[in-house]
């Protein structure tokens, strides 16, 4: 029974998220254009992708633990506000130095509810994942890194399905919850991918960060505590690089 987990909560996922885009591509909420955004090429693209991977992700991770669910779904949702407010504000600043300073002036834009919301939200998933105090810390740190970082590649068509497929592919080989947390996160991301490379769809904030935090929780689940500081030494890392990167595109 225990082989069979892992193939369940692939389809599962993937299964949930194709259903998912199907359906609010053909009855979507509020007016048609409000799904609409322009890609890097200028082409417009549909959001649809970014709710459906992030709710049918979040049910199929709810399956295998109730905190990676909850992840998802925190993420999903401060990635969803970042998706609507963003664009509706036309805030286009970019990493924690610019949120955090605008923070420090009194403005609270819609990057620093996402930083803030999806660290709390990986906190409360790791202490729901882990039992010791340290090994909680870690874990929030690796499922909020997780989730910025696979957002961080968001920039081409593929790249952030890209990014979960290969670095889940290594947690199927595990068994139990992070084996299955891995196929949650891979079962979403193939779902979606074809549409994505196709670019008739982005997944937007929304589905890089739900689809990012069922990863850190695959990881989290799958490690114990000199592999949990492995990973949070390495996604904060990515976060310093990329904070960087950004302030200097900025400059430039």
């Amino acid at each position: 029974m225990t082989g069979t987990r892992k193939p369940r909560s692939f389809l599962l996922s993937a299964a949930l998220t194709g259903a998912g885009l199907a359906l609010l591509r053909a009855n979507p909420p509020g007016r048609r254009a409000c799904w609409e955004r322009k890609n890097y090429a200028g082409r417009t693209v549909e959001l649809y992708a970014g709710p459906a991977s992030a709710l049918g992700t979040a049910v199929a991770a709810t399956r295998v633990h109730p905190g990676a669910g909850l992840a998802v779904l925190a993420a999903g949702a401060c990635g969803a506000y970042d998706d609507v407010a963003g664009h509706v504000s036309g805030d286009t600043r970019r990493g924690f130095r610019a949120h955090l300073g605008a923070l420090r002036d009194g403005e609270v834009t819609s990057g620093a509810v996402k930083l803030f919301g999806i660290g709390a939200a990986g906190l409360v998933a790791g202490a729901l994942l882990k039992e010791r105090p340290l090994d909680k810390v870690l874990a929030g740190i690796v499922i909020a890194g997780t989730a910025h970082f696979v957002n961080l590649v968001d920039v081409r068509p593929g790249r952030a399905l890209g990014a979960v497929l290969a670095l889940g592919a290594p947690g199927l080989l595990r068994g139990g919850p992070g084996g299955e947390l891995a196929a949650v996160a891979t079962g979403s991301a193939a779902a979606v991918l074809r549409e994505d490379l196709g670019e008739r769809v982005m997944i937007g904030d929304t589905g890089a960060h739900a689809l990012g935090a069922a990863l850190g929780a695959a990881i989290v689940a799958g490690n114990r505590r000199a592999g949990l500081l492995a990973h949070a030494v390495a996604v904060v890392a990515a976060a310093v690089y990329g904070d960087r990167v950004t302030a200097w595109a900025r400059s430039t």
